[in-house]
């Protein structure tokens, strides 16, 4: 429990991403934001995570294939999901982002490690994406363009190969807590290039302070708090639970930015919450009583 614990509120910090990209209105461009955010972020996880056995663990024949994985899906994701936002909106980006993670992530654990899953967890996972399908539904509001949500699917696609690659890092002997700074510094250096091109709308107070949020709280945070328990989950249920991040992200375009869902999106909202639910409760653990063994017969 504790791990899924860990997950949950590494999934929250996630999902205040987008409305506080639109809420601060920065005018800073989506790419040079996100690399601002994993350069500053990873920097400061190296600084408390970073240990020299832990980064000899990441050159391991069969570990480095796995951390090289989660460079490049870590920079695709910033990318693409802060493009999503700028196109979208926060509520519906985050939406079409995480509501394709659960499935990513149940085929490539199956695939990789033969995960195979309970009946709740396909009954709840089924419950949460279709709630995430009615948030999808366009509203009044016409905000999102199919672009949009193009970016945010790739997005998802993303995350949830860097749930799988995080999970194979760990099963191979690579240090988790090293691998995930490593990660999110390595792809801020890969897209840094943006920050020259770009670089409108960062420095100004708006733009530093959002910066400062999205690099210490949903990055620094984030990550470590996700890095702690991804362990000791299946791939398949952290991609579940992934799914708390578009309902944050609802809830906070309700209370920051004036949106206002319709009863579709309502009882998505609802449907949602009650699968995360199923998929985070543990079950009971049925008690097995041996069967009395047979007394030795004398000789």
């Amino acid at each position: 429990m504790s791990g899924v614990v860990l997950v949950l509120v590494a999934a929250v910090l996630w999902g205040t991403v987008g409305p506080a990209q639109v809420w601060a209105g920065s005018g800073a461009h989506p790419v040079s934001l996100g690399a601002a955010r994993m350069l500053v972020g990873g920097l400061l996880l190296a600084v408390v995570m970073v240990r020299p056995a832990g980064l000899r663990t990441l050159l391991v024949r069969g570990v480095r294939r796995w951390v090289m994985v989660s460079v490049l899906v870590t920079a695709a994701f910033q990318v693409c999901f802060l493009q999503a936002v700028e196109r979208s909106g926060a509520a519906l980006a985050t939406a079409s982002a995480f509501g394709v993670v659960p499935v990513v992530t149940g085929v490539c654990g199956l695939v990789l490690s033969g995960e195979r899953q309970s009946g709740r967890w396909s009954a709840g996972t089924l419950c949460a994406v279709v709630g995430v399908g009615l948030l999808l539904l366009p509203s009044g509001e016409g905000r999102a363009d199919a672009l949009g949500v193009v970016f945010g699917v790739m997005a998802g696609a993303g995350f949830g190969v860097y749930i799988t690659a995080t999970k194979e890092v760990g099963a191979r002997g690579g240090d988790l807590d090293t691998a995930a700074p490593v990660s999110v510094l390595c792809a801020g250096l890969m897209v840094s290039p943006f920050l020259l091109v770009a670089p409108e709308g960062l420095f100004t107070a708006r733009g530093a302070a959002l910066v400062g949020w999205l690099a210490l709280g949903t990055t620094a945070l984030g990550y470590l708090l996700f890095t702690r328990g991804v362990g000791r989950l299946s791939a398949a249920t952290v991609g579940t639970l992934s799914l708390a991040e578009p309902l944050v992200a609802t809830a906070l375009g309700v209370v920051l930015l004036g949106e206002r869902p319709g009863p579709v999106a309502v009882a998505g909202g609802v449907l949602l919450l009650g699968g995360l639910v199923a998929v985070s409760v543990p079950g009971r653990r049925r008690t097995v009583v041996p069967e009395p063994r047979p007394e030795p017969v004398g000789r």
